[in-house]
């Protein structure tokens, strides 16, 4: 007797699909949270290594003179400080220390806000100095560098709200003046280089990284940023732009500066003039000792800069309120359309109602599910139409049981199924449709956990933080949304006749677990909460509903015979 044919491959049902899909996208969102950092551009040769690159930038143009036609004024004899001191220059909001060593900053420090270690939090990169130098260093243009005024002492002088630094030694001429603004973070910066009274052109650096040096990854956060007013766009750029050498934009911009994920310093425009921003790729050391590309930048042009510089968190209505086009910095990506309108509403929710940000999260949720209802309640009964047929699938496939997906009798039985379903009024994809709706809220979510300031570091009840996963040894929420997962899932009217395909769609909490447990805190609540506003809306629909007669299944004569014998 001849071997049986093998049972040929099943034709994977839609749960099947559904799970593999679920995994697919778990699996991404998981690897690109936990594991994916933009590629580091090799390091240089050895013989290239010891000397970070300075701005290359073109010749200098011809000499400057003042306005008003009038020769340029001579650099003063003799200005310089005996000593190194360290000037101080505070705000409600801030705290900038000084050095007069080269007229540079060493520290500055947001009263408001804290580093992912706790402590407050540092604008500057202190451990990038001994390489690249402290911020507001020179650059003079068309030059490799010039050490005899970022290493000389200047002479400061301590002014209310500010400090002006100044240096000469004859010939050469350099001042700097910064003022700050009690309850803003407004800051006015010039600076001026005179050679032999000749106005030099010349930018005012910030290397070595900027915003919290302390969060995983920090770099990839990090870009130069201009708004061209020509294209209406905030242009990005991030380490890749500069890794062949400085590059320069130059027009006419709203802003143009640095950022990181929450913080940013731009300058903004005082005339019309053009503004001149050199992106700079600095490699040096990361928090695990291995060499990163690190995105700086400099800014200004002229032999005298004056700037207005916005230093400070992206919040959504400071920026607002400085420039509208600046709430560009907050980005949502792709998402943007959800995103930025969600990220609104839980502003909203938490300012006039809840004044907790995990607890605004759990009322819009409530109200997203609200309003997707209607969708719920005809996936609802979708699935239920699609149980009560399940036996007549179930007889459908044991009719063509054995043959393969290629045997021309499949087209039968696809007829066949088609048929049943216009018959009973079943739309095969109903269920999944409030599902797949989940989506889109869950990426925009993400999104604005990861770019509004304002849940930086929100906690709620034993939540740290709601922007990262739970500092603890084992996470709660993550358990608790798995739990409520087979709550609702042993609720919902089961579609498939198969009992293994049963089984294998029982594991999709644990695929659920596996993608929330390393995500942020307040997106495994957005979730968990669903499922709870789901486990009652079941409720209310199993007992306000309650399932028909299941249909008839017609048994064949072969079938008849065989029980018959039996």
């Amino acid at each position: 007797m001849a071997d049986p044919k093998p049972n040929p491959p099943k034709e994977m049902s839609m749960e099947i699909r559904l799970l593999l899909a679920m995994i697919l996208m778990g699996a991404v969102l998981y690897f690109t949270q936990t594991f994916y950092k933009p590629a580091t551009p090799p390091a240089p040769a050895k013989k290239e290594e010891p000397k970070a690159a300075p701005v290359q930038t073109p010749p200098p143009p011809a000499p400057l003179a003042t306005k008003g036609g009038g020769p340029p004024p001579k650099a003063a004899a003799g200005v310089a400080a005996a000593k190194e001191e360290n000037p101080v220059v505070e705000t409600d909001l801030y705290r900038i220390q000084f050095t007069n060593r080269g007229a540079l900053i060493k520290n500055w420090t947001l009263k408001q806000y804290t580093d992912s270690d706790g402590k407050p939090l540092n604008l500057v990169n202190p451990a990038s100095a001994p390489k690249v130098g402290f911020p507001f260093s020179i650059q003079i243009k068309g030059r490799e560098g010039w050490a005899p005024v970022n290493d000389a002492l200047f002479a400061a002088t301590t002014v209310p709200g500010g400090v002006d630094f100044e240096f000469s030694d004859g010939r050469l001429y350099c001042k700097k003046t910064f003022r700050t603004k009690p309850g803003s973070y407004l800051v006015q910066v010039s600076s001026e280089v005179l050679e032999a009274g000749v106005a030099v052109p010349h930018l005012l650096v910030w290397r070595g990284g900027f915003g919290d040096s302390t969060v995983p990854n920090a770099a990839a956060a990090r870009h130069s940023i201009v708004y061209d007013i020509a294209d209406n766009k905030l242009v990005v750029n991030n380490q890749d732009y500069a890794k062949n050498g400085p590059q320069t934009r130059t027009g006419n911009f709203a802003f143009a500066g640095l950022e990181d994920a929450y913080f940013a310093i731009v300058t903004l425009p005082q005339g019309t003039g053009a503004t001149e921003l050199y992106t700079i790729n600095d490699m040096l050391p990361g928090p695990d000792g291995k060499e990163e590309a690190v995105v700086g930048g400099a800014i200004g042009g002229e032999g005298r800069n004056r700037l207005a510089l916005f230093v400070g968190p992206k919040d959504y209505n400071l920026l607002k309120s400085v420039d509208p086009r600046l709430d560009g910095l907050i980005s949502f990506g792709w998402t943007s359309f959800i995103a930025k309108p969600l990220f609104l509403a839980l502003k909203w929710v938490n300012t006039n109602w809840t004044k907790n940000w995990g607890w605004s999260i759990i009322l819009v949720t409530v109200i997203i599910n609200i309003l997707l209802l209607p969708l719920k309640i005809t996936s609802l009964k979708s699935m239920r139409k699609m149980s009560l047929v399940a036996p007549e699938m179930q007889a459908i496939n044991e009719k063509y049981k054995g043959l393969s997906m290629k045997d021309p009798k499949m087209q039968n039985k696809n007829t066949e199924v088609m048929e049943l379903y216009k018959k009973h009024g079943v739309n095969p994809a109903g269920g999944c449709v409030p599902l797949l709706l989940q989506f889109p809220f869950l990426f925009a979510f993400y999104a604005v956990l990861s770019v509004a300031i304002e849940l930086r570091h929100a906690g709620w009840l034993w939540v740290a933080d709601l922007s990262q996963p739970e500092q603890i040894a084992i996470r709660i929420l993550p358990l608790l949304m798995i739990a409520s997962q087979f709550w609702i899932q042993r609720m919902t009217p089961s579609t498939g006749g198969d009992p293994a395909q049963q089984k294998m769609m029982m594991f999709m909490p644990l695929v659920f677990g596996f993608m929330f447990y390393g995500s942020p805190s307040g997106l495994v609540l957005y979730w968990l909460t669903g499922n709870l506003v789901g486990v009652v809306q079941q409720l209310v629909f199993n007992k306000t509903m309650p399932a028909p007669a299941a249909a008839p299944v017609k048994v064949n004569a072969n079938q008849s015979k065989k029980k018959g014998g039996r």
